[in-house]
């Protein structure tokens, strides 16, 4: 199945300059949703997973779908002052500014074998942003995976000591 057909480009969104890849139509597929899903799950190879961490917001979509998949307990990673226990948090840069990212400080135990979870790849600070809190609190990282990789950005070089999937590259 051409996933990339369920992917809408829409010009100068949310900047003038950004081609934003909407994932809406994808989400409105269910056998899209399937198909996705299911690349994501075989790019694990069958590896134990305790917890998939989802990166707000587009993120926790396939996150929660994972982890219920794997058996696995799910950990939001949000924006600041949206998650209601006590944080650890880790700044990054976009592709058009900077911001940072917060998970509770119970989420991940010590040797918990993560998956780690986000729509898109492009530069690669939200990610290595994201890789720096499971890391904090003693998660193993057992891949880093996207719905789609914008790979003329590099970003991947931000978290190549990880193995990395996407679903969809552009």
């Amino acid at each position: 199945m051409a996933l990339e057909k369920y992917i809408r480009d829409i010009a100068d969104f949310p900047k003038k300059g950004i081609v934003f890849k909407d994932i809406t139509p994808l989400l409105n597929s269910s056998e899209a949703t399937s198909e996705c899903l299911k690349l994501l799950l075989e790019s694990l190879n069958n590896q134990k997973i305790d917890k998939v961490v989802g990166v707000e917001s587009r993120g926790f979509f396939f996150a929660t779908l994972l982890a219920q998949e794997l058996k696995a307990g799910f950990i939001p990673v949000r924006k600041p002052k949206k998650l209601p226990f006590e944080t650890i948090s880790a700044s990054y840069e976009l592709e058009y500014g900077s911001d940072s990212l917060e998970i509770h400080i119970d989420a991940i135990q010590k040797g918990d074998k993560v998956l780690i979870h986000d729509d898109v790849l492009a530069t690669g600070g939200t990610a290595k942003a994201v890789c720096e809190l499971v890391e904090k609190l003693g998660g193993e990282i057992i891949q880093v995976n996207f719905l789609m990789e914008l790979s003329f950005l590099n970003g991947r070089e931000k978290i190549k000591e990880y193995p990395v999937f996407a679903a969809i590259t552009y």
